[in-house]
């Protein structure tokens, strides 16, 4: 019987990476089912594309989130993240990011806005679970770049549609979220702040400039306010809410 070959020789040489590229591919399994690949320096990583990027399902759930949730449930206020559940954590962390960037590379804009929100869910709980708050604080600190990967998304979602208005308040309510965000952190260093805000400025500012897009609801509310047009403002205000009234 020959023995089967282990090196990836021939799978790297047909694929050379390139520095400062992300690199993704969709592929086939054996059985056929869907795959995203993506190639590192000395590697190639291989994703599953749906539920847990690695494939495995933590005691029969889809993801290992789901597995804390369940279990949450039913140690009530016995539930704590020791070191393993604490692990088990970095792990799907760093399994989605790595997926979210293959599908926002691939223009896969829904799926990328599943795998964020996956994500921030997964901070949401570890945050109020958190057994050691530098611990909470080293995935902390990416949500606000979790939350910008969600914005895009969800911009581009709206553009494929040819829904530009759309796609400005999607930044508009992006940005919303995120300046709460970093009000409610106004003590911490956040680094990221500014950069990402202005990203977000600037593209909501190139397509409405691109696609000839008028004043945001917000914009007009604002603009209303600032020239003493009340009435206008109480309109406005509730075309916002979804209540128009007459």
């Amino acid at each position: 019987m020959p023995k089967r070959i282990q090196h990836l020789d021939r799978y790297l040489s047909d694929w050379p990476f390139v520095p400062g590229q992300v690199m993704v591919r969709e592929v086939k399994g054996s059985d056929k089912r869907p795959l995203l690949q993506l190639r590192v320096d000395m590697g190639i990583v291989q994703m599953e594309v749906v539920g847990r990027p690695d494939g495995e399902k933590p005691e029969g759930f889809d993801t290992y989130y789901d597995n804390l949730l369940s279990q949450s449930f039913a140690d009530g206020p016995a539930f704590q993240l020791d070191r393993e559940r604490c692990r088990e954590i970095d792990r799907e962390f760093y399994q989605y990011y790595h997926r979210r960037v293959c599908w926002l590379t691939l223009n896969r804009y829904a799926e990328a806005v599943r795998d964020a929100e996956h994500t921030l869910a997964l901070m949401d709980f570890s945050t109020a679970n958190s057994p050691d708050p530098q611990w909470s604080l080293m995935h902390e600190q990416y949500r606000p770049f979790v939350m910008f990967h969600k914005i895009q998304a969800l911009t581009l979602i709206q553009l494929e549609k040819s829904n530009h208005r759309g796609a400005v308040e999607a930044i508009d309510q992006g940005i919303a979220s995120m300046q709460k965000l970093f009000e409610a952190h106004a003590a911490e260093d956040v680094s990221d702040e500014d950069t990402l805000l202005e990203k977000l400025q600037d593209m909501k500012a190139s397509i409405a400039k691109h696609y000839d897009v008028g004043p945001s609801l917000a914009e007009q509310l604002a603009q209303a306010i600032a020239s003493e047009q009340y009435e206008l403002a109480a309109k406005l205000r509730d075309r916002m809410d979804g209540s128009p009234k007459n």
